[in-house]
């Protein structure tokens, strides 16, 4: 039997969001063969973000049912007709280790064409938030043991010894990250911050400005115990917990005498939480800068106080999402990454049929990074 015939008569298994709300579903769909241009990836691995609760509890507008997942690392099984290389022109083949980028723009609409902005693309498509089953093909989310990833996609080759479970620790957070303090606000050599969040995109944030040549970068997050295993893989320098605070007023102090008393050069809220924003306001020195990264899906409204941003004249400055781009900036800073810091002590691995059970301690701050494996 041939690759491509093996390939039509196989099958994968995924997890759908059928409805919003409702618990998720583990199926098994045909494997059909690569699109021209495109390839079929072994899905070793997919990440769940804390935005897949929102996804899953209907917080954003999207289609289903789907497949979720849209970060991931697997092996290309089979190539589509054409000529593969990944985004830094490596030339690819089966059996490559890779990663790819979740979304796919346009390149045709004001963001992408005039503005530069790829990342505002208005007809973006994103594996695992937007692909619908009925669109074709049902394989077009990272919660399963194979992907269809089309023509366009930006791939890269994972670094051969590359721990995949590292590589998976910040997988989303990373890229995300590299196009906030890479393109929005870079962090400056000798500058003191504060990273509002323990998740992995706070603790993506704090090793980045680590590895920028911080002077000292404090995290205020929750919970403890995610603080403790942060401090443990060596990210930040001072760890302060606020969601187990009976006085977060208190701690927000100490927050600012641990960077110099006057508040931090830059802030980066990580969080997700609305009323962050208003306590991170107050973090940063007069002059200093304040980086949006968590408020990626509407959790609400929330009450901040905008004398503080004319006051302490600061920079506010918004971020959003990543390109193929950053993946490839991530990924090759793996090997500095994973030199310093433990990431892959940060992951919690579950099987595919444990979906339900790596959504629940995502949800409950009680690991800092779930990984679902095939």
């Amino acid at each position: 039997m041939t690759a491509r015939a093996a390939t039509a008569a196989a099958t994968g298994r995924a997890v759908v969001l059928e409805e919003f709300g409702k618990p998720l579903s583990l199926r098994t769909f045909p494997l059909p063969g690569p699109p021209a241009g495109g390839m079929v990836v072994a899905c070793g691995y997919g990440g769940v973000c804390g935005t897949d609760l929102h996804l899953c509890q209907g917080h954003l507008d999207i289609p289903v049912p789907l497949v979720l997942g849209h970060e991931g690392l697997g092996v290309v099984r089979e190539l589509g007709a054409g000529t593969h290389r990944d985004a830094a022109g490596t030339p690819l083949t089966a059996g490559d280790t890779v990663m790819w980028a979740s979304s796919i723009s346009c390149g045709v609409c004001p963001p992408c064409r005039l503005h530069r902005e790829p990342t505002l693309c208005e007809r973006r498509r994103t594996y695992g938030v937007n692909r619908a089953l009925a669109d074709g093909p049902e394989l077009s989310g990272a919660w399963a043991d194979h992907i269809v990833l089309q023509p366009g996609t930006a791939v890269i080759k994972v670094p051969d010894g590359t721990d995949p479970l590292a590589a998976m620790s910040l997988a989303c957070a990373g890229p995300t990250v590299a196009h906030a303090l890479h393109e929005r606000r870079p962090v400056r050599l000798g500058e003191t911050v504060v990273v509002q969040g323990s998740g992995p995109v706070g603790l993506a944030a704090a090793a980045f400005a680590q590895l920028a040549g911080a002077a000292k970068v404090v995290i205020v997050g929750g919970p403890a115990g995610r603080l403790e295993r942060a401090a443990e893989a060596g990210i930040g320098d001072v760890h302060l917990d606020i969601a187990g605070a009976d006085d977060p007023a208190e701690v927000l102090r100490r927050a600012r005498a641990a960077v110099g008393g006057d508040g931090a050069d830059l802030v980066i809220e990580c969080a997700g939480v609305p009323a962050a924003v208003g306590q991170g306001l107050g973090l940063a020195r007069r002059g200093g800068s304040y980086l949006v990264i968590g408020q990626y899906t509407d959790a609400g409204d929330t009450t901040l106080n905008p004398h503080q941003i004319v006051h302490r004249q600061l920079d506010v400055v918004g971020s959003w999402a990543f390109t193929g781009a950053h993946l490839v900036e991530y990924v090759r800073l793996l090997p500095a990454l994973t030199g310093r810091f433990g990431l892959a002590d940060l992951v919690t691995p579950f099987p595919l049929e444990r979906h339900a059970d790596a959504l629940d301690v995502v949800a409950d701050g009680s690991v800092i990074k779930a990984v679902l494996t095939s």
